[in-house]
């Protein structure tokens, strides 16, 4: 959850506001902040180095959050809370990342330890997830699906 915090101050932004206002201001903080603008000065292009890669990644993150993307993606995302078994898991902060046996990796933001651990101790993982996980915390898609073999 601080990672969204933190990505809508990035954008001086709030949960409200729609894909097309957060691309026309990731474009003007982008022009403010290319490092190509400050070349002769080499402190002022260290920092515009990092403050644009800290644009880059807050942008594609809420991007990747944004209820726009979520409902584009709405149909793959129920066939693969539904039906796809999952491979694994990993628990770092309050972020709960699943891998599943098709390849994708999503992360769900915000998930308490103790849900966590009702989840691993409960007699069924994927029914748990279904049920308390998959659509009661933010998400994102974290990884593509493995290359198919030909």
């Amino acid at each position: 959850m601080r990672r969204i915090l933190i990505s809508q101050k990035t954008f001086g932004i709030t949960k409200e506001t729609s894909l097309a206002d957060l691309k026309k201001i990731y474009r003007n903080l982008i022009k403010e902040w290319h490092p190509d603008k400050v070349q002769h000065d080499a402190a002022l292009l260290a920092e515009s180095e990092i403050k644009s890669k800290e644009i880059i990644d807050a942008y594609q993150f809420l991007v990747s959050i944004s209820p726009e993307t979520h409902a584009a993606n709405s149909e793959e995302y129920m066939e693969l809370t539904t039906e796809a078994a999952i491979e694994n898991w990993e628990y770092k902060g309050i972020t709960l990342k699943f891998f599943f046996q098709n390849g994708s990796v999503y992360e769900y933001l915000g998930v308490p330890k103790n849900v966590y651990m009702k989840m691993i101790n409960s007699g069924n993982t994927g029914r748990f997830a279904r049920r308390h996980i998959f659509h009661s915390y933010p998400y994102r898609k974290a990884a593509k699906e493995k290359e198919q073999a030909v």
